[in-house]
């Protein structure tokens, strides 16, 4: 089930919400798109971000509702990337905004106080910018280099670490995340992972998404029982 922001205990709800971030790309036409991102969900995805630069706006609104519609029947959160406007029109649950985007405190004066509003963090002092300016969690990278923002800065796994121990915010790891690096990033305090060509371009969007939602799973279940133990 989806989780509204202001709900009782909405923290470790949207925590849990954001474990497997799906963001999508340019690849493929629309329907293509919808049918991956579906698969995602079954999968096990439990969040996905609609990011796709080069659609246009009349276009990209349609995507979006569509998406809107896929999320809402699923029950996964739906974040629309950038364009405030759109996740607006569309009621999606929430924006992320980078550093050159609209700033965090004007997407909410836009969004109001019932939308999800996530920011790009590459250093500590954007993070901590963020969560002084009212962000409800931070995405976090790059971790490593990757080809789907190839001019991405490099956080890396000690700047992740530091941003953790800094911030009170839900984190979610991204850039160049996949299946066989992913716990490095919980490891160092990360929430959830987002992940886009490991999903968008698998053979096998759904096993993809799968393996990844498993792995986070058996991460964290392994780490409760250790934090539960005397």
């Amino acid at each position: 089930m989806m989780v509204q922001r202001g709900a009782n205990g909405d923290r470790e709800a949207l925590i849990r919400a954001l474990q497997v971030y799906v963001i999508t790309d340019e690849r493929g036409e629309d329907g293509q798109l919808l049918d991956i991102v579906e698969q995602a969900i079954v999968g096990g995805a439990t969040a996905i971000q609609l990011r796709r630069k080069q659609t246009l706006g009349r276009r990209f609104v349609e995507l979006g509702r569509a998406l809107r519609k896929l999320t809402r029947e699923r029950g996964v959160l739906f974040f629309v990337n950038d364009r405030v406007d759109v996740a607006a029109i569309v009621d999606a649950d929430g924006v992320h905004v980078g550093q050159d985007d609209i700033s965090c405190r004007d997407a909410r004066q836009l969004l109001g106080k019932d939308k999800w509003i996530g920011v790009s963090a590459e250093t500590v002092a954007e993070a901590l910018a963020a969560q002084a300016e009212g962000a409800d969690y931070l995405g976090v990278g790059a971790i490593y280099p990757t080809p789907s923002k190839p001019d991405a800065k490099i956080t890396g796994l000690d700047g992740l670490a530091e941003i953790t121990r800094r911030v009170n915010l839900p984190i979610v790891a991204i850039g160049g995340v996949h299946l066989n690096n992913m716990i490095e990033s919980l490891e160092r305090g990360a929430h959830g992972v987002a992940v886009v060509s490991e999903v968008m371009s698998a053979s096998q969007p759904r096993e993809a998404t799968q393996a990844i939602a498993q792995k986070v799973k058996t991460y964290f279940s392994g780490k409760k029982r250790l934090d539960d133990t005397p």
